[in-house]
């Protein structure tokens, strides 16, 4: 397991690497997360819904993602609620206090979440297995499913990742050792430190000192990158992304909505060096883009009040009456269109809005959800997405197109170089590497990064111990 001093702190990626390591040491490893809370999820083959992460976790490891590999997913609503979703599949809503007080569901999720466990086990080895945020928490030690509670339960050698770019990486680490039970302190046979930047050598004395305050070896110090482009999880990393337009370059705006969900919709544009894709809420900036991108979001109804609210929703309609590119996906894609209903309140207590009308079209939310890996021909070629949403919209059309307006449920329309490289028909030129091929290509670079700064021998080492 690799577990955290702190949220962001680089577990996910790790644990990417090490599914992409193993897999080219020749062994057989999947991913595991027992609970996951993000927005950005992923629908598996058979139409059921995982946290992103894990899937891409799945994809270094060369396998098929599985609701196994994340059968807790939590999926923020507001400040206060979560929608849960077990098993691939939504189970209702739950306000925070709810779900964290012990008791209060008929669903014995520690069960569930073992269950997932054993059958994964049963399939692959090793489990690269992730913890959450920190597993320093001790107010919901009695209530975890995914830090401690679940190396014991699987008997897991626990890796704990600290972030040294955020500072204080001594007193974090140090404080999430000496937190834990001295039962659980035995499982946490080593350290790594995450995002170094400068000269390694001046951390030499750092990295002895922190092995002897914690008797828990240093397996790796490895320094920050920018050359590597993996998905990230969820939206902490987007105010690094909050760039304004520039010159000489295709501006693609991506609206920046307070429930923004699947925003790995556009890292293959923001990957393309003949744009500068940007996230913003600036009512100048969206109307000087030369593309506009509505994207996805928990919150349909909420956000495109939001948008009238906030001027971005007029910038939007004048800058498609300019003769800009506007594309819609998802929640995005529904408020392009002509109302958005929700007669039962399964967001919220907005009953209708009138959306954007750039598109002929209105959607009743529902609380069924749709979620599915679909295939779709755009320009005579075949392309590949995933859809997950609530709400249906009288259209059957995958994909609508008036004019300079696109809008569409398919998550990953973006990452398919025909639908890019006819947005950017008249734009720019020249066509982009396949998605596949440059996946793969970053998989094996994050592999190589992590091989050459942690020390592999001592990590096959330890499990050997443990078998």
């Amino acid at each position: 397991m690799f577990a955290g001093t702190g949220s962001d702190v680089g577990k996910s990626i790790v644990a990417a690497a090490f599914c992409r390591i193993f897999r080219q040491d020749g062994y057989s490893p999947a991913p595991f997360k027992a609970q996951n809370m993000a927005l950005n999820s992923y629908a598996t083959p058979e139409g059921l819904e995982i946290g992103r992460a894990q899937a891409v976790q799945a994809e270094a490891a060369g396998i098929l993602c599985h609701t196994d590999m994340n059968p807790l997913l939590l999926k923020p609503s507001s400040d206060h609620t979560s929608q849960v979703v077990l098993h691939g599949k939504p189970i209702g809503n739950k306000d925070a206090y709810e779900y964290w007080r012990r008791g209060s569901s008929e669903i014995d999720f520690r069960q569930e979440v073992c269950a997932a466990f054993c059958r994964l086990a049963a399939k692959y080895n090793p489990i690269v297995m992730e913890g959450a945020g920190s597993i320093a928490e001790i107010n919901l030690k009695d209530r975890d499913l995914v830090n401690m509670w679940m190396a014991k339960h699987a008997n897991a050698d626990v890796i704990l990742v600290g972030d040294i770019d955020r500072g204080g990486v001594f007193a974090s680490v140090y404080g999430s050792i000496m937190l834990q039970t001295p039962e659980e302190r035995k499982l946490i046979k080593g350290i790594i430190i995450n995002k170094f930047r400068g000269d390694m050598r001046l951390f030499e004395e750092g990295r002895k000192m922190l092995e002897d305050i914690c008797g828990v070896p240093v397996l790796g110090v490895v320094p920050y990158y920018q050359d590597i482009h993996i998905d990230e999880e969820d939206s902490v990393s987007l105010e690094q992304k909050r760039r304004q337009w520039a010159e000489g370059k295709v501006n693609v705006a991506v609206v920046l909505l307070r429930h923004i969900s699947n925003f790995t919709d556009f890292d293959t544009l923001e990957r393309d060096p003949r744009l500068n894709l940007f996230y913003t809420n600036n009512v100048q900036d969206i109307q000087r883009a030369d593309i506009i991108i509505l994207p996805g979001t928990k919150a349909t109804l909420d956000d495109l009040l939001e948008l009238r609210r906030n001027g971005c929703g007029q910038a939007i309609v004048r800058a498609h009456r300019d003769g800009k590119t506007v594309v819609g996906i998802c929640g995005g894609y529904q408020m392009l269109g002509i109302s958005v209903d929700d007669p039962n309140h399964v967001e919220g207590d907005i009953a209708s809005l009138p959306g954007l009308g750039l598109l002929p079209i209105h959607t009743t939310m529902s609380a069924e959800k749709t979620t599915r890996q679909v295939t779709f021909v755009f320009e005579g070629q075949e392309c590949q997405g995933y859809e997950i949403h609530q709400g249906i919209s009288d259209t059957c059309e995958p994909i609508l197109q008036r004019g300079h307006c696109i809008g569409t449920y398919i998550h990953g329309f973006l990452d398919n170089a025909p639908v890019v490289n006819h947005l950017l028909k008249d734009k720019a030129a020249a066509p982009v590497q396949s998605l596949a091929d440059f996946k793969e290509e970053q998989y094996d670079k994050l592999a190589a990064h992590v091989r050459r700064y942690v020390d592999i021998d001592r990590i096959y080492q330890i499990l050997s111990d443990n078998d």
